[in-house]
């Protein structure tokens, strides 16, 4: 029975040199005219995660897999589609590419096309229940499809007693395979984004009270 990402603790890396190994980095994304300050910060959360996984490569082994949502090509087109998408996810995967590792597409391009459509609907702000409901139930369909299909693809090309390396959001609900240790590499920036954010948006709440 696989595990839920969230229920994951965080074990000792130097007990784990064999089996499949994945290491979850969390994708943080910064506005294109992001506030400086909150670009900082982000800046400094994806020089965390470089040195966070390349220390543990060295007490691990080296990554072999590279593995990022939103992309359903691998190859140099999907390296580049990563640059484009996120300089800093881009900085931690070109360069364990640079080192050898394989970058192996999980995204079904139909199945990222519709759960992305059927987010949009709710972020429209639906006026009726009905409505609502129903997009919604599409949406946690696609969903469901959509981390089946990551998860299977990272099961069939996760090599046994290599290591990958997935670039993914939070609170995605992806279930590994059992066999697969999951590392949840989150060093102390993001906590620091999150409390910007969180700190941001109750000041917006309140100005928008009066």
């Amino acid at each position: 029975m696989a595990e839920q990402l969230g229920k994951i603790e965080r074990p000792a890396v130097e007990g784990y040199r064999s089996g499949r190994r994945l290491l979850f980095v969390p994708l943080v994304f910064a506005p294109k005219e992001a506030e400086a300050e909150l670009q900082e910060m982000v800046d400094k959360y994806w020089e965390q995660v470089e040195s966070h996984v390349a220390g543990m490569e060295a007490r691990l082994g080296q990554v072999k897999e590279v593995y990022h949502e939103m992309l359903p090509i691998g190859g140099e087109d999907g390296a580049k589609a990563i640059e484009e998408l996120s300089q800093g996810s881009y900085r931690v995967a070109g360069a364990r590419l640079d080192n050898g590792a394989r970058l192996e597409p999980i995204e079904d391009p139909e199945l990222l096309a519709e759960f992305m459509d059927w987010n949009r609907c709710l972020s429209v702000g639906l006026q009726s229940e009905k409505a609502l409901k129903t997009v919604y139930d599409f949406y946690a369909e696609a969903h469901k499809r959509r981390n089946e299909h990551i998860a299977k693809k990272i099961d069939e090309t996760l090599k046994e007693d290599d290591i990958g390396i997935l670039l993914m959001r939070e609170g995605h609900q992806v279930q590994f395979a059992q066999d697969i240790r999951v590392f949840y590499v989150a060093p102390p920036g993001l906590d620091e984004i999150k409390r910007w954010v969180r700190a941001r948006n109750e000041s917006e709440e309140r100005e928008a009270k009066g």
